[in-house]
């Protein structure tokens, strides 16, 4: 449990400071009701852009450019909604991301 709670609870932090009703106290018990929803978490690590016929034409073992460089950070998105950015790291034989920034938007 530890890091997830610890991350929703920071959740239920920012929601009582963003309430856009006055004096109804908000805490991490309000979002209980969610915890069991699924999202969708993607980690890009960059993007490209090519036609039809480059795209038939890679193969085996072919290189793909990318947008972003060695050591740029990577877009984390959930729900296809940019929410962090991150670093790759290895976590024993698979690989993971790492949070180092988190992507704040306004509600208009």
């Amino acid at each position: 449990m530890g890091d997830k709670d610890f991350q929703l609870n920071e959740l239920g932090a920012q929601m009582e400071e963003q309430s856009d009703i006055p004096d109804t106290p908000r805490s991490s018990r309000d979002l209980e009701a969610v915890y069991d929803i699924p999202v969708q978490v993607s980690a890009v690590l960059g993007k490209a852009t090519m036609q039809v016929n480059q795209l038939l034409k890679l193969g085996r073992g072919a290189v793909v450019e990318l947008d972003r460089k060695v050591g740029e950070a990577i877009d984390i998105y959930v729900n296809n909604r940019l929410v962090a950015r991150g670093e790759v790291v290895v976590v024993e034989d698979r690989l993971g991301v790492t949070m180092t920034e988190i992507i704040k938007t306004d509600r208009s």
